[in-house]
């Protein structure tokens, strides 16, 4: 970490409390830059994901830790859609004062999420500011790069894991209530599809994208990387208990992958279980997402767009 305008003589000890709480997942923090080493045969793939107190958060509703684990969990998750290996995290934080006694929490989180994908904090910056804001890069490694603009008509659309939880989590805050514990740790501690990704490139895959916006339009950007039309059959989605298939397509914060691939490549038999992996439909030629549920064609609600109007 370079930079640190926590106030006077804070630097050094917020860096070597951080450096501590990490213990040996803490690698080369404390020089101006980090230095990894790239696996021969392999490409280095690097994503930035940000994460905003009162844009994808609300205080009342997370713990420093949550938040934290949480802000990484959706960086690292571009990484498994990408089929990258994840190398090392580094962690950009604006801390304003009233979450200066939170820090250590927020640290312990993107620490817990770096762990669990197997990676290293390999450094970042931390500065005084208005709003809690947490900027988080990631580093792979991927000897076949999976991106959005690879899936031809004829392929199969699956999905991984189930949806609908995140959403319902977000309705039951925004309108007061509380959501049940289930919804609430889906959106609360997302897990990144890391294995499934690299299972999915090794297989064969021929595109994919995580799900944070909405699969109906996360479907939509692969969709117009690509050239072709995504079809989604509804019906098959897999939904949380109790789920809506409308409310699942266009519910965002999800962090499961999409994913293409040749009707040859049975993604169901070549992703590691564990995690339902699900035909969902199909590439056609033209453009867009379709979307139908029973016999007939339907609208999807579009997903989160930071800069849509109001």
């Amino acid at each position: 970490m370079s930079h640190l305008a926590l106030g006077a003589g804070g630097e050094f000890d917020a860096i070597r409390r951080l450096t501590a709480l990490w213990g040996e997942q803490a690698q080369g923090i404390g020089d101006d830059a980090a230095v990894l080493t790239v696996p021969p045969g392999r490409s280095l793939v690097v994503s930035t994901d940000v994460s905003v107190e009162e844009v994808h958060f609300r205080r009342a509703w997370l713990t420093p830790e949550e938040i934290g684990w949480r802000a990484t969990a959706a960086a690292l998750s571009d990484l498994a859609a990408m089929g990258a290996e994840p190398l090392g995290v580094l962690w950009a934080g604006v801390i304003p004062d009233a979450w200066r006694d939170a820090l250590d929490g927020l640290a312990l989180g993107v620490g817990a999420a770096t762990r669990h994908a197997g990676a290293a904090v390999v450094g970042g910056d931390l500065s005084r500011g208005v709003a809690l804001s947490l900027g988080l890069t990631v580093l792979g490694a991927a000897a076949r790069p999976l991106t959005r603009a690879g899936a031809k008509p004829g392929d199969v659309v699956w999905v991984t894991g189930r949806f609908g939880g995140p959403a319902r989590a977000l309705a039951a805050w925004e309108h007061g209530g509380r959501p049940t514990d289930d919804d609430r740790a889906r959106f609360a501690r997302p897990v990144p599809r890391i294995a499934q990704g690299l299972a999915a490139a090794a297989a064969g895959a021929t595109a994919a994208i995580d799900v944070s916006d909405g699969l109906a339009q996360d479907a939509g950007h692969l969709a117009a990387a690509s050239g072709v039309r995504i079809e989604l059959r509804l019906d098959d989605l897999p939904l949380v208990p109790g789920g809506e298939p409308l409310a699942a397509a266009a519910g965002g914060e999800e962090y499961e992958l999409v994913l293409t691939a040749p009707v040859s490549v049975d993604l169901a038999a070549a992703l590691p279980p564990g995690v339902p992996v699900t035909r969902v439909g199909r590439v056609g030629m033209g453009h867009g997402v379709v979307t139908s549920l029973g016999d007939r064609v339907v609208e999807v609600v579009p997903g989160h767009d930071h800069f849509s109007r109001p």
